[in-house]
């Protein structure tokens, strides 16, 4: 295919994301060759790629990274753009599907098998459960609506208008982090920025009281944002914690150009070329532009309330201490390793480090006959970007998991895997995803520094070839949309990685509002 023209206005426009044509037409490129699979070797168990702390490790490990946050080295790193529309998804069908929501033509339905129609009434019928009925009963309230009153004879119209439209609380369009999970026995709502600022402090902060915590948003929201954060830190701030907060937006210049379905650039209804937020592996820029030292990241929906905090708590500062723990190792080989004659005996206990603590797994006929090939690998491989993943029991929640992955230059690696990095038509492959036993809930803490104190630049760490397309649309026609390599997928592919398994306790996610009637997230 010859390549595209682009006219003056296209390169303006190009110019004006903080792009280059070429890094446009390195994205075309992508679109035409598409990214391979990654390899599974196997997947990681306990015993083989993922670590089993005892009780007493645990507390151990806590009270080791306990030094590290009080020297303030500490911060948390919370991925916050993603709105609530696909969290509303049901209840937002059901408001544009159906001419009247009540409660005994929903009841016919679930009871003629229809599955989406018995998750609905489960949610209608347990709306007063939710903590955002306190404001969703407030805001009818003042137009002389009975919130409670339509509850109990059935009728839902105005209940869901006033839950997910601007005529009420607007919550399909909000944050997901602005909406409210958890009410407490004092008569409170929390959000989960809420939740994370609280488990901030019980985990991060340093001897002069202060918790460092940095959120992502969407440019749109984001001054809502910063108003919340300013009034609801000063809230919790009275409990001791001064929290030094940031947020930041998605840069433009990690969007991605999309294609027609034929791999040429996609115009809109007036000729301009399309560009589409390149997914959250653009988050790596905000990630790296930060210069943190040891940073936990977390989903924003993955909260628990205070009740349900104590694992949370425990397991994330093992985590940090299992940091603070591998990377004085790593650093200790390093220091040892320069010079122009390196000494065998410290080359030797650098390589079983290697291979036995950080499980990496060199290809075969490596070249390492002389001191100075065996020095200068392991150098390569230590002086890397460390990250300590929590590990759960698989209990079927969609995503990503644990996997010894082969590498295109031989050897192997622990990776996160999604399974839309999988060749699923191979049935060997297949077998291999399916017998996975762990599951990413997406609870890391990462060392960002190397043994000089010095920033890793962690775009030199990803893997340009873990990306991804998807079929989207715009204006009734179809695209291909281009997603950056995730943040901790192919955004993470060559740091150094360990895997520990945490108690399921810990993960606590709200991906639909359904979700939010579990019994950990309900009012006691």
């Amino acid at each position: 295919m010859p390549e595209p023209h682009f006219t003056d206005a296209d390169l303006a426009r190009i110019h004006e994301k903080g792009m280059s044509l070429e890094d446009v037409l390195g994205q075309l490129e992508a679109f035409r060759r598409g990214f391979p699979h990654a390899v599974l070797d196997r997947p990681c168990t306990p015993g083989d790629g993922i670590i089993r702390l005892s009780e007493d490790e645990v507390d151990r490990l806590s009270e080791r990274f306990r030094a590290a946050a009080e020297a303030g080295r500490a911060m948390k790193f919370v991925p916050a753009s993603g709105a609530a529309s696909r969290m509303f998804k049901l209840p937002l069908s059901a408001l544009n599907e159906l001419e009247r929501i009540l409660d005994a033509e929903i009841a016919r339905k679930a009871e003629q098998g229809d599955e989406e129609s018995a998750r609905l009434l489960g949610l209608l019928r347990g709306i007063r459960d939710l903590a955002l009925y306190v404001e969703l009963r407030a805001v009818m309230a003042r137009d002389g609506l009975d919130a409670d009153g339509l509850v109990e004879q059935g009728r839902y119209d105005e209940l869901l208008v006033y839950l997910l439209t601007p005529r009420g609380l607007d919550a399909a369009n909000l944050p997901k982090g602005l909406i409210p999970f958890h009410r407490y026995p004092d008569g409170s709502c929390r959000t989960p920025f809420e939740e994370h600022l609280v488990e901030a402090a019980w985990t991060i902060r340093d001897r002069e009281a202060k918790a460092r915590v940095h959120f992502t948003a969407s440019p749109e929201h984001e001054d809502t944002i910063r108003q919340h954060l300013a009034r609801v830190a000063g809230r919790l701030g009275e409990e001791e914690t001064a929290f030094d907060l940031d947020v930041s937006i998605q840069k433009v210049r990690t969007d991605t150009i999309a294609v027609d379905l034929e791999d040429r650039p996609f115009r809109d209804g007036d000729g301009r070329l399309l560009f589409r937020p390149g997914g959250h592996g653009a988050l790596l820029e905000n990630l790296n532009e930060l210069r943190g030292d040891v940073v936990f990241i977390k989903n924003i929906d993955n909260v628990a309330p205070d009740r349900l905090k104590g694992p949370t708590i425990r397991y994330k500062k093992a985590l940090g201490g299992f940091l603070v723990k591998t990377q004085e190792e790593i650093f200790g080989h390093l220091r040892d390793l320069p010079g122009p004659t390196p000494d065998p005996r410290r080359l030797a206990r650098a390589w079983e480090f290697m291979v036995e603590g950080l499980f990496v797994r060199p290809p075969e006929g490596l070249k390492t006959e002389t001191a100075r090939e065996r020095r200068d690998f392991l150098f390569s491989r230590l002086n890397r970007p460390l990250r300590i993943c929590g590990m759960v029991r698989n209990e079927g929640e969609p995503g990503g998991g644990p996997f010894w992955v082969r590498q295109p230059y031989g050897g192997l690696s622990l990776q996160i895997v999604e399974s839309s990095q999988v060749d699923m038509a191979s049935e060997a492959q297949k077998e291999i995803w399916a017998s996975s036993t762990h599951f990413n809930p997406v609870d890391l803490v990462c060392g960002l520094r190397d043994y000089e104190g010095r920033s890793f630049d962690l775009k030199e760490y990803r893997d340009p070839e873990t990306g991804l397309i998807s079929i989207k649309s715009k204006g009734g026609r179809e695209l291909k949309a281009l997603e950056l390599p995730g943040l901790w997928n192919g955004g993470m592919a060559k740091w150094n990685t360990l895997f520990l398994e945490v108690p399921i306790e810990t993960f606590n996610p709200v991906k639909t509002v359904m979700d939010l009637l579990r019994d950990e997230h309900r009012a006691p």
